[in-house]
């Protein structure tokens, strides 16, 4: 196996994007959230929806990109999504990614356009031929667009293996389409579980060979990512039951967004809980206040088991 695919397993969480108050990106605040990451025993970290991609500009994600590959540098794994709603705006995005030292590409399919089967895998085919990266196929119609067909995927995996090709499903129900994934490919399918966190121990189950959480729990994933290793079952369901009824709390990309980014500031990470409008979901009180008390019973948890 090529040692980036290597790289890309265990906890890879997604950044947030801090910003200023003109919502102009938060250049220091993203450092050391970065840093806080890996500090806390990310293997990587991964630039996707929930960075707020689809609310940058082309500049500003690109910009993102290359700030957050030269940061890591070579002390852990960096996923940088390049999604597009066409495949030449991909493609360029994926070239850049490149040059500036990626580990690995994520793309989800165009969302605006529901593209023929046969378009979707022109699409993807173009992507793996643009670089000599490994890229994550990401389906994220829990968000937006539809799901990606099974057979798509498998043909996609036989035509460039295990190396060049890695998976990120998020599509309903998470669990049986996961295994279904799994036995189409006779377990040669490298997957990342999607979910927030709220399925890691069933997906762990199936045979993930990794995770890409929101960046506010990372020392709870590391945590539990390292009993589910040593199959400590009283400590994965002590943290587990809480981390799900957080995430629970978290309905749609805004909602992601608005409770992590409470929880961030909270850690001392971030400075601000600004998130770019126009949005769908703003933090109420009562939420806010549920969302604390969770985690207070998650930092109990992993500070009794670590």
């Amino acid at each position: 196996m090529c040692a980036a695919t290597n790289l890309l397993s265990g906890v890879l969480p997604v950044f947030q994007t801090p910003f200023h108050e003109d919502e102009s990106i938060d250049w220091s605040t993203l450092a050391r959230e970065i840093d806080w990451l890996i500090g806390h025993g990310a293997s990587g970290v991964v630039m996707a929806m929930v960075s707020e991609t689809l609310r940058l500009s082309t500049d500003e994600r690109r910009n993102l990109a290359e700030f957050v590959c030269r940061h890591i540098d070579t002390r852990a794994a960096s996923v940088i999504s390049v999604g597009a709603e066409s495949t030449h705006a991909a493609v360029a995005l994926a070239r850049h990614a490149e040059s500036f030292g990626a580990t690995a590409l994520m793309a989800i399919p165009p969302t605006a356009v529901a593209a023929l089967p046969g378009e979707v895998m022109a699409y993807y085919r173009a992507l793996l031929a643009a670089t000599r990266l490994p890229v994550v196929v990401q389906d994220a119609s829990g968000y937006v667009g539809r799901p990606l067909p099974i057979a798509l995927l498998v043909q996609l995996l036989d035509e460039y293996g295990p190396e060049r090709v890695l998976f990120k499903p998020e599509a309903a129900p998470l669990g049986p389409n996961l295994s279904a994934l799994r036995d189409a490919t006779q377990g040669q399918a490298r997957v990342f579980e999607g979910s927030g966190g709220i399925g890691l121990v069933d997906s762990y189950r199936r045979g993930i060979v990794g995770t890409m959480p929101g960046a506010e729990l990372i020392v709870a994933m590391v945590t539990l990512w390292r009993a589910l290793s040593r199959n400590d079952e009283a400590s994965v369901y002590r943290l587990s039951l809480p981390i799900a009824s957080l995430v629970a709390l978290q309905t749609g990309l805004d909602g992601f967004l608005a409770i992590e980014k409470h929880l961030l500031k909270r850690q001392g990470v971030f400075i601000n809980t600004i998130v770019r409008g126009p949005v769908g979901y703003r933090l109420d009180d009562e939420t806010r206040q549920e969302a604390d008390r969770l985690f207070d019973l998650l930092s109990d948890a992993v500070a009794e088991i670590a």
